[in-house]
């Protein structure tokens, strides 16, 4: 059960959700409940690879007043075949609304061996994005300095997004937002060891928008079980309690960011 928190008339975004992995299922209707009943209303939702792709569609087809969207290939399925696979992405996207490019990066946790088609990837799809006006949301896993090395390279004033899942230092913080991007907080932010609290008590909410990265990094007091997004809510206290204000503020503040990035 999810702690009932009241944001009076705000309501909160989940950037960054995977709740389709429970599409077609009664899960995904009882985490959408959950989510309704506490104020999150927003979800925008990025497909991995081609085969999830369908079940992103699925789920925005079930709740098209509540779930967004995105397009991409993360760096994580970025093998040998991955030109055949952003191909049938940009067909996919070609055919449909979508609100980002997305995610996309560089992930250098599980395979470095593949860094150069991963920079490759990401730097087709970012131009993607750039041409059809649309952010991107980043995935970047002990890539700091690559995934910036690729942003510096197509930096203009068309490249803008999300840095999902931020957990860097103040100083690549401030580096990403120069960059045009907002940074992705979730669950992260609510581990006592993980640092993030003290980097994001130095931006400006202006540059925060939130997210869950549903059904991974689950927020305390459910750390180390099964996100959702529905957990929105601890993790929009926790950046309540650190900028000292309310619930609602966070609420209203992060939304309105997000809405600022995927125009609507």
């Amino acid at each position: 059960m999810t702690e009932h928190i009241d944001l009076k008339n705000q309501t909160l975004t989940d950037t960054h959700t995977h709740i389709y992995y429970q599409a077609g299922t009664p899960v995904l209707k009882e985490q959408m409940e959950r989510c309704l009943q506490n104020g999150i209303t927003r979800l925008f939702l990025p497909n991995v690879d081609v085969d999830s792709i369908e079940k992103v569609f699925e789920t925005v087809k079930a709740y098209p007043n509540h779930c967004f969207p995105m397009l991409g290939l993360h760096p994580c399925d970025v093998k040998e075949n991955y030109q055949d696979q952003l191909d049938q992405i940009y067909s996919k996207i070609q055919q449909s609304t979508i609100y980002a490019i997305g995610e996309i990066g560089i992930d250098l946790y599980w395979d470095k061996s593949t860094l150069a088609i991963q920079q490759d990837a990401f730097a087709q799809q970012i131009n993607w994005a750039k041409d059809l006006g649309l952010p991107i949301s980043i995935h970047c896993r002990e890539a700091f300095d690559e995934v910036f090395e690729v942003l510096d390279a197509h930096a203009d004033e068309r490249l803008f997004g999300i840095f999902h899942c931020f957990t860097g230092t103040l100083e690549q913080a401030q580096r990403a937002i120069k960059l045009g991007f907002k940074l992705g907080i979730g669950g992260v932010l609510t581990y006592k060891k993980s640092g993030l609290d003290a980097v994001v008590k130095e931006i400006d909410l202006e540059h925060i928008v939130l997210e869950t990265d549903a059904p991974y990094l689950a927020p305390v007091p459910f750390r180390g079980k099964e996100n959702e997004s529905s957990y929105l809510i601890h993790i929009a206290q926790k950046l309540a309690d650190i900028h000292e204000t309310g619930i609602d503020k966070v609420a209203e503040i992060t939304t309105n960011n997000s809405k600022n990035v995927f125009k609507i």
